[in-house]
C-alpha cells in the first residue's frame, strides 16, 4: 500500500508531470492577460517600425509615421518598414489561430501547419505554377496556394488513417513530416532546373516579408479575415472534440461541421500567408503551447491569444533577422525555424504533452 501525505483543505490538486499548470483560470485574469498582450504587439509594432538595417533616428521615423517629411529616409520607413510591419502581423496572426485550430482539430500537440505539410503543399503549388505556368503575380499564384494546401492536408490525413488505429497524432506527424520533404525538395528541384525561376523564388521560398510584390497586403487581407472569422464560429465545437468523438457527438457537436469549417479556415489561413511571405515554419507550433499556459485549454480563448501573439512572434523574428547580420538580413522563416526547433524537439521528449 502506497501512502500519501496529507493535503491542506482547498489545495489544489497535482497534476501529471508533464501536464504543464493547472488549467483554471480566473475569468478576470484572462482578459487583463489579453489586454496585456494586444499592449506587447503594439510595441512589437513600434519596434518593428523604428529598428532596421539602417540606423535612423527617431525623430525622423516618427516623422515618418505622421506624414511629415519627404527624404529618402522618410520614404523607407512608409514605404518599406511599415508595409512590412503590417505583413507580418496579418501572416503571425494567420500562422497563429491556424495553427492553434489545427492542434484542436487532430488533438495533436504536435500539429502545425508547417509540420503537418500544409505549407510545403501551398509553396509545392506555387513554385509548380511559376515554374510550369509562367504565373509571376501574386493574384495568379495565390490561387495554387489553396489548392496545394487543401491537397496537402488531405494526402496527410488519408494516409495517415489507411494504417492500423487510423490518424493517430504520431502517425499523422511522421506523414506530415515526410510529405513536407518530398514536397520541398521537388519545389527546389524544380526551382534549380530553371535559374530565372530560382532568382524569383529564392527569397520567398525562405521565408521573409520584406520586399513583397505591390498589391500583396490587399488582396491577402479579405481571405485571413474570413478565415480568422470561420476559425472562431468554430471554438464551441473544437472544445466538444478535444473531449472525443462519442462525447462530442452525445453534446450534441456537429462533429463533420466543425472538422469541415476548421479546415476551410486553416487553408484559407495558410494558402494566403504563404502566397505572400512563403513558408514560414514553427509559429503554429510554439504560439498556442505558449498561451495555453495562460488560458488553459479553452479553445474560445486560446483562438484570440493566438491572434494577437502569433504576430508578435513574427514580428520579433523579423526584427532579429534584421540587425543579427547588420547590415544584411535573415529572412524571417530562418529565424522562426532557429526558435521552433529546439520547442519541436523539448514537446517530443516531453511525451505526455497533449491537447486536453
Amino acid at each position: 500500500m502506497t501512502l500519501h501525505p496529507p493535503r491542506e483543505r482547498g489545495a489544489a490538486t497535482p497534476t501529471a508531470p508533464g501536464d504543464g499548470p493547472p488549467r483554471r483560470i480566473g475569468k478576470v485574469r484572462r482578459p487583463a492577460c489579453l489586454a496585456l498582450a494586444v499592449a506587447v504587439l503594439a510595441a512589437a509594432c513600434a519596434a518593428s517600425v523604428a529598428i532596421g538595417s539602417a540606423n535612423l533616428p527617431l525623430s525622423t521615423v516618427w516623422e515618418s509615421v505622421t506624414g511629415q517629411g519627404g527624404g529618402i529616409d522618410h520614404l523607407t520607413v512608409r514605404t518599406l518598414r511599415v508595409p512590412r510591419t503590417v505583413l507580418a502581423v496579418l501572416v503571425g496572426a494567420a500562422l497563429g489561430v491556424a495553427g492553434a485550430l489545427i492542434q484542436g482539430l487532430t488533438r495533436n500537440p504536435l500539429a502545425d501547419p508547417g509540420v503537418l505539410g500544409v505549407n510545403a503543399g501551398a509553396q509545392f503549388a506555387i513554385v509548380l505554377a511559376v515554374a510550369v505556368l509562367g504565373v509571376t503575380r501574386i493574384e495568379q499564384y495565390l490561387w495554387y496556394g489553396f489548392g496545394g494546401a487543401v491537397a496537402a492536408a488531405v494526402v496527410v490525413h488519408l494516409i495517415a488513417a489507411s494504417g492500423p488505429g487510423g490518424a493517430t497524432p504520431l502517425r499523422l506527424t511522421l506523414v506530415g513530416v515526410a510529405l513536407s520533404a518530398v514536397l520541398m525538395g521537388a519545389a527546389q528541384t524544380l526551382a534549380l532546373t530553371d535559374p530565372e525561376t530560382f532568382e524569383r523564388m529564392r527569397y520567398w521560398a525562405a521565408g521573409t516579408v520584406a520586399d513583397r510584390p505591390d498589391g500583396t497586403l490587399t488582396l491577402i487581407w479579405p481571405f485571413i479575415l474570413v478565415g480568422v472569422v470561420l476559425a472562431f464560429a468554430c471554438s464551441r465545437g473544437l472544445n466538444a472534440l478535444a473531449l472525443g468523438d462519442d462525447v462530442a457527438r452525445a453534446l450534441g457537436a456537429r462533429i463533420v461541421a466543425t472538422r469541415v469549417v476548421g479546415l476551410l479556415a486553416v487553408t484559407l489561413l495558410c494558402g494566403a500567408a504563404t502566397a505572400a511571405a512563403g513558408p514560414i515554419g514553427f509559429v503554429g507550433l510554439m504560439v498556442p503551447h505558449a498561451v495555453r499556459f495562460v488560458t488553459g485549454p479553452d479553445q474560445r480563448w486560446v483562438l484570440p491569444f493566438s491572434l494577437v501573439l502569433g504576430p508578435v512572434l513574427v514580428l520579433l523574428s523579423d526584427i532579429l533577422g534584421r540587425v543579427v547580420v547588420r547590415p544584411a538580413e535573415l529572412q524571417v522563416g530562418v529565424v522562426t525555424a532557429f526558435l521552433g526547433a529546439p520547442v519541436l524537439i523539448a514537446l517530443a521528449r516531453r511525451g505526455k504533452a497533449r491537447v486536453p
